[in-house]
């Protein structure tokens, strides 16, 4: 047994020195031969990389042998993407074509690694600065960006994202490389994720199960973390911005280096906010603070790499209730949630020759506390006093509140791993198999009991090929599931699942191209579905759950198509949506604890719509950009009543320009319209929401100080100052507005 460890390490210990490459290239304008500095080398799978020298000129060092994916990206210039089979014996020469369009990135959701042009699957992507700097307070506001996504809100510091009229546990949210779990089932349970020191956001619209098992029924939320330093460099940050509205602000700085082998990243930040206002009042205890902490920690050898990352989330919310007290204390009323989330994120590689294993680990504690009003002493915060000096009152509640026990805690502990390996390629054929699963335990610590202790056990099989085609790829997979839920009452559930997905794209020509893509999913009923049996702040109804539902299954068929010239981009989404044994609440028409009894049901349902987008940059102004989107979605029962919380239609028009000069880089100025369309198509327990346009626009750009770069921006949202509820707002039951004006001012300098 010893002989064998010791070859073993020995072979591992020989990859590295006998595969080491050094990649050598020149990259120019196809046009006027000019070379190119400053532009981006990449490989994603070996997460390497590097920038050309004035003279345009690359190297790329300690590199395995095998066929890797290279990305050559540059502003104003279409991304080049290639197999680069090594070692490679000549330096390379790319030209790349110059382009208004916006450079691509990278999509990491999917298995294959690929640019968007070249995805199977349909994948939306955007930098985490681009929804900043349209003003979004919180990182749920700034994916309502991404079309076919929206947010369930509550007040402003709670928000879960909506993909295509689906929610909660039927969107799969990743971080970190890894599934994040914090009791997602509820509808007052925010995302519990800052943006400081998120890359970029990724977006699955429709069944994604193939690739993450269950919950990934609507689609999947894919948030990518900061990139570490190139190889023998380091850097630093801060960051600030101001909300007028909210009287708010956040702040973060990070520092990142790399140096022979090992990276590393530190990054804190702080967030605060007063309650929203509206035209006519603030929305008492909308209120929040936040503050979030991550570090990462890299090594790289030529044939492996491995990461480890941890991120800190603590948040304090206020619930918003009424309309009350009026004043700018950031320091949570009763009622409040005070969370911590702890995310441990491990990710490793290891390169052979022609084939590749990658294995992702994942721990995740979320500790959830609740507050309720009841268990307060004192009922000073009821009195009408509505002026400025009630802070002081506020602060006092604040410390009783910090004395009391939590009327609801609950401690959940989540396990993951996710085993892939890339085969050998075979002509035409890409191939991963894997093993994912998860160990999950909820425990409570309260003096109430929503969901009962209970245990999770989930276990998936998957095997998914990508196959090329000179102007065609198809995409097949299939997959097996398989889920445990043992309850401490006694009761036991086990839940299983095969699924599978077949896609092709087509290239009908250098400009057009046609998705079409079919897939199954499914969704084990959550511990809330089977088990609930009470009320507590912020729900507003007594949930009584259900012990002997089902497995929800659907299956959606999906087609894209894009015509992409070089000034104009158009493209048509459409999707029909089948749910069998949709999981839904019905009111029962009983009332207890002076709460509404809801029941938890099933039946078959459908969802259909979709996505047409238009972005127009005409030539030679290909400075200006004129962008227009619509989104539409549907949802019914079998019985042809309506689905609750499907978002209104959406009508989407930008006019962006780009803004150049020797000092002023990377500039911008835009001005938006959203148009939300009446949602007259309501459940039997909602009520219509009348149509609304809202106004915004904003500025921005990147100039030198000191050497270093500072970027600023100014943006305005709701600049009108438009009274509104949004259909997917819970407190649109109260009567209570939507925010209102708000200019927010935003400032990074580079160190």
């Amino acid at each position: 047994m010893k002989s064998y460890i010791f070859w073993l390490l020995a072979i591992v210990a020989y990859l590295p020195i006998q595969s080491q490459n050094a990649l050598k290239g020149t990259v120019t304008n196809i046009d006027t031969h000019e070379v190119l500095p400053f532009a981006n080398i990449y490989f994603p799978n070996l997460e390497k990389g590097g920038i050309t020298n004035e003279n345009g000129e690359f190297t790329i060092y300690d590199l395995p042998n095998g066929s890797h994916k290279m990305i050559v990206s540059i502003i104003g210039y279409e991304t080049y993407d290639a197999s680069i089979t090594l070692p490679v014996k000549d330096n390379l020469k790319i030209a790349l074509f110059p382009s208004a369009i916006e450079m691509e990135e990278v999509i990491l959701s999917t298995p294959f690694h690929k640019l968007q042009r070249d995805n199977v699957m349909k994948v939306e992507q955007k930098n985490i600065s681009d929804l900043k700097s349209t003003g979004a307070v919180t990182l749920s506001q700034g994916i309502n960006t991404i079309s076919g996504v929206e947010t369930i809100s509550t007040g402003v510091g709670i928000g879960k994202p909506v993909i295509r009229g689906l929610s909660s546990n039927r969107v799969l949210v990743y971080a970190q490389g890894v599934r994040l779990e914090n009791q997602q089932y509820g509808d007052e349970h925010g995302l519990g994720l800052s943006d400081a020191g998120v890359e970029s956001i990724e977006v699955i619209k429709g069944p994604a199960s193939l690739l993450y098992g269950s919950d990934a029924l609507g689609g999947v939320l894919y948030i990518n973390p900061e990139k570490f330093a190139p190889s023998n460099s380091k850097s630093g940050d801060i960051n600030f911005n101001y909300f007028t509205n909210t009287q708010g602000y956040n702040t973060n700085a990070g520092y990142k280096s790399s140096f022979n082998n090992i990276k590393l990243i530190f990054r804190g930040s702080i967030t605060e906010h007063a309650d929203y206002k509206t035209k006519d009042y603030r929305v008492t205890n909308s209120r929040f603070k936040e503050q979030d902490f991550k570090v990462a920690m890299g090594y790289q050898e030529t044939n492996f790499n491995t990461e480890f990352r941890y991120n800190l989330n603590t948040s304090q919310l206020g619930i918003p209730e009424e309309v009350g007290v009026q004043n700018t204390s950031t320091d949570p009323l009763l009622p409040n949630q005070n969370i911590q989330n702890h995310i441990f994120s491990s990710k490793s590689k290891l390169f052979l020759e022609d084939s590749s294993f990658e294995l992702n680990l994942g721990y995740i504690y979320n500790n959830r506390k609740e507050f309720e009003e009841h268990h307060h002493h004192d009922d000073e915060d009821d009195h009408d006093d509505e002026d400025d000096h009630d802070d002081e009152d506020d602060h006092d509640d604040h410390e009783d509140e910090e004395e009391l026990e939590a009327a609801l805690q609950m401690k959940l502990k989540t396990f993951n791993y996710d085993l892939k390996y890339k085969l050998p390629k075979h002509g035409r054929f890409e191939t991963i198999v894997g093993v994912q699963g998860m160990t999950q335990t909820n425990t409570n610590y309260g003096e109430e009991v929503l969901i009962p202790n209970a245990t999770t056990n989930d276990v998936g099989l998957l095997a998914t090929s990508h196959i090329h085609f000179e102007t065609m790829d198809l995409q097949l997979g299939a997959r097996y599931d398989n889920r445990i839920i043992d309850v401490e009452n006694g009761i036991n559930r086990n839940f299983s699942s095969f699924n599978g997905a077949f896609g092709i794209k087509k290239d009908f020509s250098d400009e057009v191209t046609t998705r079409v893509n079919l897939a199954t999913g499914f969704r084990a009923p959550n511990l809330a579905e089977l088990t609930s049996d009470g009320s507590h702040e912020g729900t507003n109804r007594y949930e009584i759950g259900n012990s002997n539902l089902n497995n929800e299954q659907n299956f959606q068929v999906d087609v894209a198509i894009e015509y992409n010239a070089p000034h104009m981009e158009l493209f048509v989404n459409g999707f029909y949506n089948k749910v069998n044994d949709y999981i839904f609440l019905s009111p029962k028409g009983d009332i207890i604890d002076d709460d509404p009894v809801f029941v938890y049901l099933q039946n078959d349902a459908k969802l259909f719509g979709g996505e047409v987008g238009l972005h127009f940059h005409p030539h030679p102004l290909d400075w200006l950009h004129i962008e227009n989107t619509f989104e539409t979605v549907t949802g019914k029962l079998q019985d042809d009543s309506y689905l609750p919380l499907i978002p209104a239609n959406k009508l989407t028009n930008t006019i962006r320009v780009d803004l150049k000069d020797n000092w002023l880089k990377k500039g911008y100025a835009f001005l938006k319209l959203h148009t939300y369309f009446e949602q007259g198509n309501v459940s039997d327990f909602e009520t219509t929401t009348p149509s609304y346009s809202l106004f915004s626009a904003g500025i921005g750009g990147e100039f030198k100080v000191f050497n270093n770069i500072m970027s600023l921006s100014v943006s305005g949202n709701n600049l009108t100052n438009r009274t509104y509820v949004n259909h997917l707002s819970r407190l649109k039951p109260d009567g209570i507005y939507n925010m209102g004006r708000n200019v927010s001012f935003a400032l990074s300098y580079k160190l």
